[in-house]
């Protein structure tokens, strides 16, 4: 027998080796089990984020959720930036208040109307909104009819305080209008021509267009623009007719401000920081005021000093100034990533979908809503010129109130429409005492499947 005894099943080299480390080998020391640390925390919270983002209903509560806060948060500016002013003309503290919570009772009805209806009913709509639109619109232009505010004529009195602008209702019936256009087009395959593409929908673009330039209202017209460049976007446009369109149309409205003092004025003073001659810039300047005495969290609730007849068209244009002062960045960013997020579940909706009215018509109401909060905040922060759009579902104006709320029920039924957000709400259908597919159930016991004879 040897002098060392070998160990059955294990060669010399690893006899020798035992005890001394090789070089260039790691040894494998214990530590934290595989899946656990921070690294891993933190990845399982981003893949569970990224399905909650993913789920079925997202958009559809994106929507409702945002929607509702804006126009709640709106109700309380309105409130807080109108108290003074109706306090100086001789009204009570809360009249701007109860009309425009009026005004939201009737839009959150036409919400609930409009999410509720068919996709179907909404193209057999868009004709008769149209026509109607249009008739309004030339009622406005008739002596003793239309009622000018401001310089521009673009109201009908409905007797005592309540007025009514046709004007907003033009945006959304030219989404419906020309949504149902280019989606029968779509069906036939004639969007490739670009006889088909732009007639007739450029040409009753344009007639809304004029009837609101008759009235003055340059703010308006631009968000109507806005709403034809983003339906020849989504239905294929191509680059040379995109590009053309928009030159003729910027050529337009570079000659409606050279032509006109007060828009040149209003182009003056982007970016101003003093009033200037003649006061000229005065709003905007104290836009900024309000904004920069805001701080982080600002002044308060009702503690805006602007307000005080220092700021122009505090409750309705320049509301988001005062929601700086009193509510501070943390507000106005609040502000922001809801409107953020009522766009992002927009175009959402409108690339998920397979139906060509709901992609146009979900993508004309988010370039709506978006073109119009980027003009109407530009111009509060110095960026772009006071064009004299408001907020949507934030400013004061039952005219503008309405027919967004309605819009916005549109992207809800939409959002209802998709195929899987179908099923996930049929299964959200309460179970207890219902028979579903088979199964009875009992309260108190246990679910059990029915047999043919009736035995368990």
């Amino acid at each position: 027998m040897p002098a060392k005894q070998m160990l059955p099943g294990r060669r010399p080299s690893a006899v020798k080796a035992q005890g001394r480390k090789r070089p260039g080998v790691s040894v494998k020391r214990p530590g934290r089990p595989p899946g656990r640390g921070p690294l891993a925390g933190l990845r399982r919270t981003q893949q569970q984020l990224r399905r909650a983002w993913d789920r079925p209903l997202t958009a559809y509560y994106l929507i409702f959720g945002s929607s509702l806060l804006i126009t709640v948060l709106g109700l309380v500016m309105v409130y807080s930036a109108s108290m003074i002013k109706a306090l100086q003309l001789g009204l009570g503290d809360a009249y701007f208040f109860k009309k425009q919570f009026l005004a939201a009772v009737i839009g959150g009805i036409l919400l609930l109307v409009a999410s509720r209806m068919p996709v179907k009913l909404h193209r057999a709509l868009s004709y008769p909104v149209l026509a109607g639109t249009l008739f309004l619109m030339v009622l406005v232009q008739v002596p003793g009819i239309g009622v000018s505010i401001n310089g521009n004529q673009n109201w009908i009195s409905l007797g005592g305080p309540f007025m009514l602008q046709p004007s907003e209702f033009g945006k959304l019936a030219l989404i419906l209008w020309g949504a149902d256009l280019l989606a029968r087009k779509g069906d036939k395959e004639l969007l490739s021509q670009w006889k088909h593409l732009l007639v007739p929908l450029v040409p009753v673009a344009f007639l809304l267009l004029g009837l609101i330039m008759l009235g003055g209202d340059m703010g308006t017209a631009m968000i109507l623009g806005a709403i034809l460049f983003g339906l020849l976007w989504l239905a294929g446009a191509p680059t040379r007719m995109f590009v053309g369109v928009l030159a003729f149309a910027g050529a337009i409205v570079a000659l409606l401000i050279k032509t006109s003092p007060h828009r040149m004025d209003r182009l003056e003073c982007i970016g101003a920081t003093e009033p200037g001659k003649n006061d000229l810039c005065w709003q905007a300047v104290h836009g900024i005021y309000a904004l920069a005495s805001g701080g982080w969290f600002g002044s308060g609730l009702g503690a805006s000093v602007e307000k005080w007849g220092q700021l122009p068209e505090a409750h309705t244009d320049f509301i988001f100034a005062i929601t700086g002062e009193e509510l501070g960045l943390a507000g106005t960013l609040s502000v922001l990533a809801l409107f953020a997020a009522l766009g992002y579940a927009g175009i959402r909706v409108a690339g998920r979908t397979e139906d060509s009215f709901v992609r146009f018509a979900a993508g004309g109401v988010t370039t709506w809503i978006t073109a119009q909060a980027v003009i109407n905040i530009g111009a509060v922060l110095g960026l772009l010129p006071i064009a004299g759009v408001p907020l949507p579902l934030f400013s004061y104006g039952g005219s503008a109130l309405l027919p967004t709320m309605f819009a916005v029920g549109l992207l809800i039924a939409f959002a209802r429409e998709e195929p899987a957000a179908r099923a996930a709400l049929a299964m959200r259908q309460p179970k207890t005492g219902w028979r579903r597919t088979g199964v009875r159930w009992k309260s108190m016991r246990r679910r059990v499947k029915k047999r043919p004879s009736g035995e368990r």
